[in-house]
This record gives C-alpha cells, sequence and structure tokens, in this order.
C-alpha cells in the first residue's frame, strides 16, 4: 500500500521554471547589476594586462628604467598585476555581498515558494487540514504513547 501522497513532487522544479524566473524583472535587474559591475571591470583589466606585456615587449629602455635599487617599472608593474587581481577579487566580493546576494536570495525564496506551493496545491501561509484518517491515525498515535 502506498502512503505518499499523490501531490508529491521530488526533484527539481522544471524548465519551464527556470525560464520563467529568466525572464522576471527581479532576474533582469539582478543580472544587469552584475554585467554593469564586472564587464568593465573586466576590460579595465584585460586593458591593463595587455599595456604591462605590450610595454615589456616594445619598450624595453622604460621597463628597464631602475626605480629602487634593482628594482625597476617592469617589476613593479609585475606586482602590480598580481595587486590589483587581489583588489578586484575583494571588491567583487563586497559587490556582491551587499548589491547581488541579496537580490539572488529573494528570487530564489520566491522561487522556491512558488514550487511549493505547485508540489503542495496549497495556498503560500496556509497550512493544509488533515485528513479524517489522518486525525484518527494521529490519535492512535497519541493514545500508544
Amino acid at each position: 500500500m502506498d502512503t505518499a501522497p499523490e501531490h508529491a513532487h521530488s526533484g527539481p522544479p522544471g524548465p519551464r521554471d527556470y525560464t520563467d524566473v529568466q525572464h522576471s524583472a527581479e532576474f533582469g535587474e539582478l543580472r544587469r547589476g552584475y554585467r554593469s559591475f564586472v564587464f568593465p571591470l573586466t576590460v579595465g583589466f584585460i586593458v591593463w594586462y595587455l599595456l604591462y606585456v605590450l610595454l615589456s615587449n616594445y619598450a624595453g629602455g622604460f621597463m628597464g628604467t631602475e626605480v629602487v635599487g634593482n628594482i625597476n617599472v617592469a617589476f613593479v608593474f609585475g606586482l602590480a598585476q598580481f595587486l590589483t587581481t587581489f583588489l578586484i577579487a575583494w571588491w567583487y566580493s563586497r559587490f556582491a555581498a551587499v548589491k547581488l546576494d541579496p537580490k539572488a536570495e529573494a528570487l530564489k525564496t520566491r522561487l522556491e515558494a512558488e514550487n511549493l506551493q505547485r508540489a503542495t496545491g496549497a495556498e503560500i501561509g496556509h497550512q493544509a487540514t488533515p485528513r479524517a484518517e489522518d486525525k484518527g491515525e494521529l490519535a492512535g498515535q497519541e493514545d500508544d504513547a
């Protein structure tokens, strides 16, 4: 005898759910916020990196200029590449935590609530009333305890 309710749903929601979310205003705002941060920084970092490479190849005199002791401009620029990489990663993690994560969490919560509502057939915030046979089983369990 199968005791699982017929409306039980296991597994991830279907692709239709994700398409609906992708076309939602919330997701569009989240994507815009992500792109407005990532694309300019990516372009800026690539330009900065290519400048370093091009200067190393075509401006050897400039890159070989000593700054302090045996430390030259090329060495300073090379260290600056590492520094900017870590700064961008740190800046992005702060940006994501403040701007993106709360919006993504709200979107996830809404999607999960809609999926739960669809799976149970109940409205969000309302508890289903127990069936008569469930009441009897519960009463019998309480007597056994």
